[in-house]
């Protein structure tokens, strides 16, 4: 393998194969710029790790993709329609085709965990039968690993897992293409970050999903991340497979992925199926 670094031009691409697409994205809170020109490119059918230490703004991206946050300045595209465009029909067609999942789950707490996934098939498909929606629910609890009699039980009733699970299966609700994913693992204890890692790859892999993951665990993107995008000095610095990264001769690069953990999460990979 060739030691070099990324390109930062590595960070953008042409053509069909881009589910989002930032181009020169400014994000200031008063006197304080969190993104200054930034770009980025998520590549269709992948799962893209974003990573960045306190205060680079990777929920604020996030948010900013997804049209929660309006940036001072930039452009963003969402399956080619304007993320910040005010058309109705634009923010529809990015709402139906993108799942959500927020780092606590954001369960309605007075509804069931059939009713919180009911909830975008009631706004976006309003004219289902009630027992259609049902059976819907239910396929998505499936989905996401949970029993069946997951259903019917209120957000407290649920183990932390458990919920991130149930939120997992509200944003899969419409059969989006693209998944939005916000520490999906904090909280979980190793065994069941790992299962939820390769529920992550399975369901990506099943249904052609693009990921984009917000994630502080090292184990997920050694496991699943096709590519790393990391956030520093107010820009996205380096898009690239992990490999390629590890590489990258930037202080906070060099600190996350070659400390204790990363060493670990390197080594753990580096043992585990599939290993040579």
């Amino acid at each position: 393998m060739r030691d070099e670094q990324p390109n930062d031009s590595a960070q953008t691409s042409d053509g069909d194969d881009v589910a989002i697409r930032v181009r020169g994205l400014v994000n200031r809170f008063g006197a304080q710029t969190v993104h200054e020109n930034l770009d980025l490119d998520v590549r269709r059918g992948e799962i893209l790790g974003v990573v960045g230490g306190s205060g680079t703004g990777k929920s604020v991206l996030m948010r900013s993709i997804l049209g929660l946050r309006p940036p001072q300045n930039g452009s963003i595209e969402v399956l080619g329609a304007d993320a910040l465009s005010r058309d109705v029909e634009e923010r529809r067609h990015i709402e139906r085709n993108t799942g959500v999942l927020f780092q606590d789950g954001a369960l309605f707490s007075s509804l069931t965990v059939g009713e919180n996934v009911q909830v975008p098939l009631k706004e976006h498909h309003p004219d289902l039968r009630d027992s259609l929606r049902y059976e819907l629910a239910l396929l998505k609890v499936k989905l996401a690993g949970l029993p069946a009699d997951a259903l019917d039980k209120l957000p407290a009733q649920l183990s932390g897992g458990m919920r991130k699970r149930a939120g997992l299966a509200r944003a899969l609700a419409l059969d989006p293409p693209l998944l939005f994913l916000d520490e999906p693992t904090a909280g979980l204890d190793p065994i069941g970050a790992a299962a939820f890692d390769r529920l992550i790859r399975t369901l990506q892999e099943a249904l052609g999903l693009t990921v984009f993951l917000i994630t502080h665990d090292l184990d997920t993107l050694y496991a699943i991340c096709d590519r790393i995008a990391v956030l520093a000095d107010k820009q996205v610095i380096a898009v690239a497979p992990v490999a390629e990264i590890e590489r990258i001769d930037h202080p906070w690069i060099q600190d996350y992925f070659h400390g204790p953990r990363g060493r670990a999460a390197r080594d753990a990979r580096a043992d585990g199926p599939g290993a040579d």
